[in-house]
């Protein structure tokens, strides 16, 4: 049986559109039962690719609750090329969020050893807006959380310039994002974090600069993945039009704020963001595992911010806030 080579490209509900009342519920899972909770949102996809994967309610390795997820992928295409293996959780359709909205999520996450080294594509999160049937070509993550060689690094998407003489992509470093050009996807994806062990070679394809994508260093790089349980919050509300926003917090301290033309705006996309996590890899030998605990969404950063995160927010709020008077 062949996989769908896109799992994400399927009909969508209508127009995508949901009761606001919907969406801007408070989602919480600890993972504390013998399955998900219903306050949580959350199913585990069935299709090829995630075949590969297994799902396991556990109380063994957990951060703060009584209960955890394990999930693991193993190999089931002998490293063929152009073949995924996946272990994602997905949010129900009925729950995602309007993809010009802006909502923070909340995640804990565990690496198992051993700790991948390959260097190639392994995810640990995404998010991603609905893929309809009509949509021509292969559309990435906005937003998603990365492994290479052992390293963390989180990305951003945006749409390749249509112009070579687009004067926001140049080889000068000034003032600007590092990006991998993707012309022949007509997507630009953007290097926003990395943890302390990253490399000059870990980003040798990110070769580019742009300023259609500006990244604020907020001092606090990404854990390392060997460091233990790491919690992450997150803001997104894509914009490709250049209104974009995403926050981005682990262990309750600051990494980045990133604005600009965050997301795609091609024919046949739906009008919503949805959120993944869990390990997904391109196909390869051995077996991968990743501890998930404390997943929440909301609307509301107390919702998911720690205190320190919340100070830090609500501090530079104030001092834009004075500046601008």
């Amino acid at each position: 049986m062949e996989p769908d080579p896109n799992p994400a490209r399927r009909p969508f509900d209508g127009d995508g559109a949901v009761a606001p009342s919907t969406w801007k519920a408070p989602l919480f899972d600890g993972f504390e039962g013998d399955g998900f909770a219903p306050a949580g949102g959350l199913y585990y996809r069935d299709n090829v690719e995630q075949s590969a994967g297994t799902v396991e309610f556990q109380r063994d390795v957990t951060y703060g609750s009584a209960g955890a997820l394990k999930l693991s992928v193993r190999p089931i295409w002998n490293g063929k090329h152009h073949r995924s293996e996946r272990a994602e959780i997905w949010e129900h359709t009925a729950l995602r969020v309007p993809y010009n909205q802006a909502v923070w999520y909340g995640f804990s996450v565990r690496f198992a050893d051993p700790i991948p080294q390959d260097d190639h594509r392994h995810l640990i999160a995404q998010w991603k807006r609905e893929i309809g049937p009509g949509a021509k070509g292969d559309y990435s993550p906005f937003l998603a959380l990365r492994l290479v060689r052992g390293r963390l690094f989180a990305t951003v998407e945006t749409t390749f310039p249509s112009s070579r003489r687009n004067p926001s992509v140049s080889t000068g470093t000034s003032g600007r994002t590092p990006v991998w050009l993707r012309p022949e996807k007509r997507q630009m994806r953007a290097l926003v974090a990395t943890d302390p062990h990253w490399e000059q070679h870990d980003a040798r394809l990110f070769k580019a600069y742009s300023d259609r994508i500006t990244v604020i260093d907020r001092g606090n790089g990404l854990p390392a993945p060997q460091s233990g349980w790491i919690d992450f919050a997150v803001l997104t509300r894509p914009g490709p039009d250049g209104t974009g926003h995403i926050e981005l917090f682990a262990n309750d301290h600051w990494v980045v704020t990133v604005r600009g033309h965050i997301g795609h705006d091609e024919p046949g996309l739906g009008s919503r963001q949805y959120f993944k996590f869990g390990p997904y890899r391109s196909a390869t030998q051995g077996e991968w595992t990743l501890y998930y605990d404390n997943f929440r969404r909301s609307v509301r950063s107390e919702d998911v911010l720690g205190p320190t995160g919340l100070a830090a927010l609500r501090a530079d709020a104030a001092a834009r806030l004075h500046a601008s008077n």
